[in-house]
């Protein structure tokens, strides 16, 4: 595997197209050919001082998303042979890889793949033990997954907040009752999970007015937010939280966290919406929780399995707001923009964003 410093293009043609500037050319330039999907560009070739060794980058998920991730690639990195799989050219070319299932045998299919990058926010569909070691896996951190889980997230607890549940059963009865309204500074809303979407996520309730507290593995210091760590402090999260979140990384820890006891520790009646994976949640335990008032109302977008067999008692239930896992979604065109911007720093040697810590999971 080669070195993050080693790159298989001249690091001069980056700083080159980071200022706007175009390379001198050469006045025995010949065309060269760069293959991106369909289309073929022709640049000046590089000096016979420099390596010709063609570098490819492999997107192995939805197609459509990827004709607009190599959109992108032609007019921010050309020196590079975008592909969309099955199309993966020479293998021994391939030096990155975007999927959100990548392929089964990493090390022997593409053995000179230097980062593996993960076409979505997560990474708990990849089997780590079969990556090789040493490769660095990133995660996907861009604009559009952030702003779209701020405005599911920040919808479903504003419904919660204003009874929306109850005035959807209401009219279901033909009955026209008002309930009272309490203002979003006595409705405590508590986020578990303290990454870049469970930050920005309480940042937007916070300006709501929400009395809000957040909940990690790690200690976190977010102004205006009342930050809890370990296992020692999430019973006091726990029970001063009217409305829970959960934002978390689906690790071995986290499989199953959503359960009755912690159910149990909640104030009755609180509301859940869960954004993470599916999971993390007993969904029998929720039932029980929901049957009992312990849950009030429940805000589902994600499930195990997904999508739900016809005959899961989700589908019909009157206290629980089912979405087909679209809480957020990766916008193809900042998504590419931001992988290029990783390119960048993985070539300079600088920490790429998103970097999976192993040892974590996430």
């Amino acid at each position: 595997m080669a070195r993050p410093g080693s790159s298989p293009w001249p690091r001069r043609r980056w700083a080159d197209r980071a200022t706007h500037r175009q390379s001198p050319r050469p006045s025995n330039a010949r065309p060269l050919h760069v293959h991106c999907t369909s289309a073929h560009l022709t640049l000046p070739a590089p000096s016979p001082t420099v390596p010709t060794t063609t570098t490819t980058f492999l997107y192995k998920s939805d197609p459509v998303r990827g004709r607009q991730w190599a959109g992108v690639f032609r007019e921010r990195a050309p020196e590079i042979d975008f592909r969309i799989w099955p199309d993966i050219g020479d293998p021994a070319q391939v030096r990155f890889l975007a999927a959100w299932e990548p392929p089964q045998d990493l090390a022997t299919r593409f053995p000179q793949l230097q980062v593996l990058f993960s076409s979505g926010a997560g990474v708990d569909q990849f089997d780590f033990a079969a990556l090789p070691p040493a490769l660095p896996v990133v995660r996907m951190v861009e604009p559009g997954i952030v702003q779209g889980m701020v405005e599911y997230v920040t919808h479903a607890v504003l419904g919660l907040h204003r009874d929306m549940p109850q005035y959807r059963r209401q009219q279901q009865q033909g009955e026209w009752r008002a309930l009272p309204v309490r203002p979003a500074s006595s409705r405590r809303v508590g986020v578990l999970g303290l990454g870049s979407l469970g930050q920005a996520v309480l940042e937007q309730l916070r300006g709501l007015g929400f009395d809000c507290a957040g909940w990690s593995r790690s200690r976190h210091d977010i102004p205006g937010v009342q930050c809890h760590a370990g296992p020692q402090e999430l019973p006091a999260f726990l029970a001063r939280t009217d409305v829970l979140v959960c934002l978390l990384p689906l690790t071995d820890a986290t499989r199953g966290f959503l359960n009755k006891d912690l159910f149990a520790q909640l104030p009755a009646g609180a509301g859940l919406v869960h954004v993470g994976r599916g999971p993390h949640l007993v969904e029998a335990d929720l039932l029980a929780a929901l049957a009992v008032g312990q849950i009030g109302d429940a805000v589902l977008d994600v499930a195990d399995p997904e999508p739900l067999p016809p005959s899961h008692a989700f589908w019909r239930h009157p206290r629980i707001q089912l979405t087909p896992h679209i809480a957020s979604m990766t916008q193809p065109l900042s998504a590419a923009g931001v992988v290029i911007d990783n390119l960048r720093r993985f070539h300079a040697g600088e920490p790429m964003v998103g970097l999976v810590d192993r040892s974590r999971g996430y």
